[in-house]
C-alpha cells in the first residue's frame, strides 16, 4: 500500500524529461518550504515568503554555486493540490538540470515520491474523491477532444457527485428499513410499494451510467481496429491513407509486413487504434508464420475488423475461408483497388460474407471517406449518443453492475410481506458497491492498483 506518512516530505520531477522551456520539480509535505529555502537564493533578499507567489532566483549547489535561474512557487496548506505545504521549482527543462535539482532536494531530507503519490495524498486528504483522482489520469491520457471533455467532467466531480447522491438516497432507505426492524412498534409503517418506487428512482440513473460504458470505454481506450487480408492486398497502403502519412512500408513484394504496426487516429471524436497486420494465408518460413500468429491474436482482441479484398482479382478460396473464420464479429469487407479494372463480382462478396461492404482505392483515396463513416457507424451508430455523465472505466462499470444486481434482488423481495432483513442486506451491499467507486469504502489493494498506473510526479 502507498502509505501517507505524516512526517514525510516527497519530491519528484513533475514534467517529462527532455529539452523544453520549462521543467518542474515538485515538493509536498511539512518540510517542503524549509527544504526549498536551503537551495534557493532569491534575486531580492526576503525574510519570509508569501503563499501562492512566484519568486525569481537561483538554485545553488552544495558549494553555493548557481545551478539554474528558476521561479519558485511556494504554496501553503491547505490551499494546495495535496492540502499539504507544496513548493514547485520552475527551472529550465533538461535531464541534467532537473536531475541535479531533484538530487539537491533529496539531499535536504525529502523522499522520492512513488507513482501517483501526490494525487494519492490529494485523495486521502479529502480534496478529491476517487473518481476525481482517477480522472487526473484520464485527462493526461486523453487523445481526442471528446475524451478530454468527459475526463474534465469527471475531474470536476460530476460522476462522483451523481454516485454520492444515489448512495445517500439508498442510505436513507436503509435507515428506514433498519428502523422498522429494530423498533417495529415505534417506527412508521413502511409500505413495500413506496419503497419499491423509491428504489426504482435510485436505480434509473445507475442503469443509465452503466449503459454509457460502451461509448465511454471507446473514448478512454479507443476502438481496436485490425486491418487484415491476404498478402499484397493493400493493408499497409490503407493504413498510410487513413493516417495521411507513410507509416508502413509499401512494396509490390508480398509479405512485406511481418509484424503488427499500430497507430491511432480520431474518428468522430473517438480514438481509433489501427493495427496493420501480416497477410493471412500459408506461411513462407518461420518469420512469416510468427507474423500470422500475431495477426490472429490481434483479430481475437479486435473491436472491429477491416478485411481487405483485392477488387482486381476474383475471390479466392483463402479469402472465403478467412471470411468464414471471422464469423459474426463486427467488421467490414473492404474491396480495395477499385481504381483498377474489376474482377471481383459483388455477388461473390455477398455470398461469402454477411459483413457490410465498402469499396475503396487506398492508392487514390477514393471511398476512404465512406470507409471512415462506416467505421464510426459501426462503433457508435454514427456518433456519441450518451448525454450527461459517462462511465469510462471498467472498475466503475463492474461496481455499477454489481450494485444494480443487489438493487434488483431487493426489488424482487418487496412482496406484500417482504423479508425486511434480506432487503436490508441487499441495500447494504448496493451501498458498499457505490462506496467502492467514490472511495468511501475502498480497500488498500484497489488504491495500490489505481495509483501505480500514474507517473512519478503526479
Amino acid at each position: 500500500m502507498i502509505a501517507l506518512g505524516a512526517a514525510d516530505t516527497i519530491a519528484a520531477i513533475s514534467t517529462p524529461l527532455g529539452e523544453a522551456g520549462i521543467g518542474i520539480v515538485r515538493l509536498s509535505g511539512p518540510d517542503a518550504w524549509r527544504i526549498a529555502g536551503r537551495i534557493f537564493r532569491p534575486r531580492r533578499p526576503r525574510t519570509h515568503w508569501r503563499s501562492h507567489r512566484l519568486y525569481l532566483g537561483h538554485i545553488v549547489d552544495g558549494a553555493g554555486l548557481p545551478l539554474d535561474e528558476v521561479l519558485l512557487a511556494p504554496m501553503r496548506a491547505p490551499h494546495t493540490y495535496t492540502r499539504e505545504d507544496v513548493v514547485e521549482i520552475n527551472c529550465h527543462s533538461g535531464y541534467a538540470v532537473l536531475s541535479r535539482i531533484l538530487e539537491l532536494v533529496l539531499a535536504q531530507g525529502a523522499r522520492l515520491a512513488r507513482p501517483g503519490e501526490f494525487t494519492l495524498r490529494a485523495f486521502l486528504s479529502g480534496r478529491l474523491d476517487l473518481t476525481q483522482a482517477e480522472a487526473v489520469l484520464e485527462v493526461i491520457r486523453s487523445r481526442t477532444q471528446a475524451g478530454l471533455k468527459v475526463a474534465a467532467a469527471h475531474l470536476h466531480g460530476g460522476l462522483g457527485g451523481q454516485i454520492r447522491r444515489v448512495r445517500e438516497s439508498l442510505l436513507d432507505l436503509l435507515a428506514l428499513v433498519e428502523a422498522a426492524l429494530d423498533f417495529p412498534e415505534e417506527a412508521e409503517e413502511l409500505p413495500a410499494a413506496i419503497l419499491q418506487e423509491r428504489l426504482g428512482q435510485a436505480r434509473d440513473p445507475l442503469a443509465q451510467l452503466a449503459a454509457s460504458y460502451r461509448e465511454g470505454r471507446l473514448l478512454a481506450e479507443g476502438l481496436r481496429v485490425v486491418i487484415a487480408g491476404r498478402p499484397n492486398v493493400g493493408k499497409s497502403s490503407l493504413l498510410n491513407r487513413l493516417l495521411a502519412h507513410d507509416r508502413a512500408i509499401v512494396t509490390d513484394i508480398p509479405g512485406t509486413t511481418r509484424d503488427v504496426i499500430e497507430e491511432t487516429i480520431s474518428l468522430g471524436g473517438v480514438p481509433v487504434r489501427l493495427s496493420d497486420t501480416a497477410g493471412l494465408g500459408p506461411a513462407q518460413g518461420l518469420v512469416e508464420a510468427l507474423g500470422i500468429e500475431r495477426t490472429r491474436e490481434h483479430l481475437a482482441r479486435a473491436d472491429l475488423v477491416l478485411y481487405l479484398l483485392d477488387g482486381s482479382r476474383p475471390l479466392g478460396q483463402e479469402d472465403r475461408d478467412s471470411l468464414v473464420e471471422l464469423g459474426e464479429r463486427p467488421g467490414l469487407a473492404v474491396v480495395n483497388k477499385v481504381d483498377l479494372p474489376q474482377e471481383l463480382a459483388d455477388a461473390e462478396v455477398r455470398e461469402a460474407t454477411s459483413l457490410p461492404v465498402v469499396k475503396i482505392s487506398a492508392l487514390t483515396g477514393q471511398g476512404v471517406a465512406d470507409l471512415k463513416q462506416a467505421i464510426a457507424d459501426l462503433a457508435l451508430g454514427g456518433g456519441l449518443q450518451s448525454a450527461g455523465e459517462m462511465v469510462t472505466q471498467a472498475r466503475h462499470h463492474q461496481h455499477l453492475e454489481a450494485c444494480l444486481g443487489y438493487l434488483d434482488r431487493a426489488l424482487r423481495l418487496l412482496s406484500p410481506e417482504p423479508p425486511w432483513e434480506l432487503v436490508a442486506l441487499e441495500l447494504r451491499e448496493a451501498i458498499r458497491e457505490l462506496g467502492e467507486i467514490t472511495g468511501e469504502e475502498v480497500g488498500d489493494a484497489v488504491l495500490d492498483r489505481i495509483f501505480s498506473q500514474f507517473c512519478v510526479g503526479k
